[in-house]
């Protein structure tokens, strides 16, 4: 019988360390800015924005508390999507958290206000006790054994299809061109991210006229199994053209009680070809019961909140699982 034992763990250990071998993605509420934390299979980790600077350092230890919990004591690679408060605030609180090996962004701001120049001062004065890496479209981020493609950058956009994409979209010209941005949204630093068969995008603010320039008249995004809705779901981002062509499984929405989550966008969100649930960071008070998602797949039911996160967990086959650490409810999305 010993024998047996010791033959059984034998075997069940390195089937246990395959199964643990997925890709996951923690969207950490910090109430309707951005943090998400990518952790790969071989540990290594990128994090995408830091949320907003100030109320005593709330969103750098959520994330750094969300760190802890992936097992990550260091971030490889700190992208930063653009130079707004509730995306690069954050970033100097969480550098005396945490240590952070390489910043990536689109390269200087374009804004000349003087919150701005501060904002982005304070972001330089960090980034030069580092590495930086200045991307643009068609660029990818080293992250061993998975593939970020940059999509869009300092206002430019990816010329050639991804692999798998390229197809004609029948959507373009369906939604109404709209003013152009001048702002730092327009400049988001966007990604595609994908791990075999599993797909997911993140736009950052990328603004509605170039997010259909990114599908039109051809979809060189592709489409994607998980889409984190752009611009935390405001309605000045996420027309139908982009959000239909790219045909997500599921979407997460970071948003916060009052900001983002929008009626409009959610619908837009909900209507997707394919959709099969929207994932929200926190209950939208302007949406009521109508425009936000039944209470299992809400990570924040009320505006004063204990920062609770979503985390996702990808497999090669496309398969993957996510996670409600408010009340624990899982639901895993078999490969297609």
């Amino acid at each position: 019988m010993r024998v047996f034992r010791v033959f059984f763990a034998l075997i069940a250990v390195p089937v246990l360390l395959a199964a643990a071998k997925t890709l996951d993605i923690y969207f950490i509420d910090v109430e309707g800015g951005q943090a998400t934390l990518i952790v790969t299979p071989s540990g290594q980790s990128m994090l995408v924005d830091a949320g907003w600077r100030g109320y005593d350092g709330r969103d750098a230890r959520r994330i750094s508390e969300a760190a802890k919990k992936a097992g990550v004591k260091k971030i490889d690679y700190l992208l930063v999507t653009h130079y707004h408060l509730d995306h690069v605030g954050g970033v100097p609180q969480l550098a005396e958290r945490m240590p952070v090996t390489t910043f990536v962004d689109h390269g200087p701001n374009n804004e000349d206000s003087k919150g701005a120049k501060e904002l982005f001062a304070a972001y330089e004065q960090v980034v030069s006790k580092g590495k930086r890496m200045v991307v643009k479209p068609g660029d990818q981020i080293p992250l061993k054994g998975v593939n970020v493609t940059m999509l869009s950058a300092a206002g430019d956009l990816i010329e050639k299809p991804v692999e798998g994409a390229g197809a004609a979209n029948p959507l373009c010209g369906s939604d109404k061109p709209r003013k152009d941005d001048p702002t730092e949204n327009a400049r988001s630093a966007g990604f595609l991210l994908t791990f075999g068969k599993f797909r997911f995008i993140d736009l950052g603010d990328l603004t509605w006229n170039k997010e259909m320039d990114l599908v039109c008249p051809q979809n060189r995004a592709g489409e994607v199994d998980v889409y984190l809705t752009t611009h935390h779901g405001m309605n000045m981002s996420g027309p139908a053209t982009i959000v239909h062509a790219l045909k997500p499984r599921v979407a997460i929405m970071n948003n916060g009680a009052k900001k983002g989550g929008s009626p409009e966008a959610w619908d837009v969100v909900r209507k997707s070809p394919g959709l099969e649930d929207i994932w929200q960071l926190h209950f939208a008070i302007a949406g009521g019961e109508a425009h936000n998602s039944p209470q299992p797949f809400l990570a924040n039911l009320h505006e004063r909140c204990e920062g609770n996160w979503i985390k996702l967990s990808a497999q090669t086959d496309g398969s993957f699982t996510v996670f409600n650490s408010r009340n624990r409810y899982q639901k895993t999305y078999p490969a297609r």
